[in-house]
């Protein structure tokens, strides 16, 4: 690892070599890394619920498909990744939705506890973080999860294969996995009369760079720029 980071540090070197003098260069991460302890089957965990039904069990560990369920029995299904998407079967917003839309949010509500709950191998809880997408963002677009799943405070991975046997693994289904997002990102910024704060935001990212080149952020823009005194 020690040898990977000394090639990328040499790779930023050149490229900053290679720009012209006096350019303001900004190195941005919009999350860091943690260890990972393992993943939950999310999708193996709604099965042992009851919420998701299968046609038949399969018979090796694979990605679950639409076609795969018994629509008209199921509740809820899930997504992989490093963190898990829960999606809920809802009447009249799904082809075959099964869960009414008056008891959707006390459905909701029950399933994030459950998830909250979940424990490891040795019984004890693993402190998943469980969000509703309208609580966490101004706007939500597209189709988006019913909740959002931080296993472990993202501490686990979501997998979302079926057919592993169990909800627990000390690896990603993907394969072998060291690592997770963590919420704590990169800010680096080559202009020192920036760094007023130790802790940065996310937000104040695009509103630094507009007022970097003399442009007005939008008044709707989240956050503050870092060339602004406090």
């Amino acid at each position: 690892m020690l040898e990977y980071y000394r090639q990328v540090d040499e790779e930023v070197g050149r490229t900053i070599d290679s720009l012209p003098p006096g350019t303001s260069v900004m190195v941005v991460s919009d999350h860091g890394a943690k260890a990972m302890d393992g993943a939950i089957c999310i999708n193996e965990w709604l099965i042992e619920k009851g919420y998701l039904v299968l046609k038949e069990k399969p018979k090796a560990p694979s990605e679950l498909k639409p076609d795969m369920v018994e629509w008209k029995r199921t509740k809820a299904w899930g997504e992989g990744g490093y963190y898990g998407r829960l999606f809920i079967n809802v009447r009249g917003r799904e082809p075959e939705g099964t869960v009414p839309r008056e008891g959707y949010e006390a459905f909701r509500d029950r399933i994030a506890r459950e998830l909250e709950a979940i424990a490891d191998e040795s019984g004890k809880p693993i402190g998943t973080v469980v969000h509703k997408p309208e609580e966490v963002y101004r706007e939500v677009r597209g189709v988006p999860p019913d909740l959002i799943v931080y296993f472990g405070n993202l501490s686990w991975r979501s997998a979302g294969k079926i057919g592993l046997g169990g909800i627990h693994l000390r690896e990603n289904d993907t394969g072998p996995d060291d690592a997770n997002h963590a919420p704590e990102g990169v800010f680096i910024w080559d202009r020192g009369d920036a760094a007023r704060r130790e802790v940065y935001s996310i937000y104040d990212v695009a509103p630094t760079i507009l007022d970097f080149f003399g442009i007005d952020p939008p008044p709707e823009m989240i956050g503050k720029s870092l060339l602004r005194k406090s």
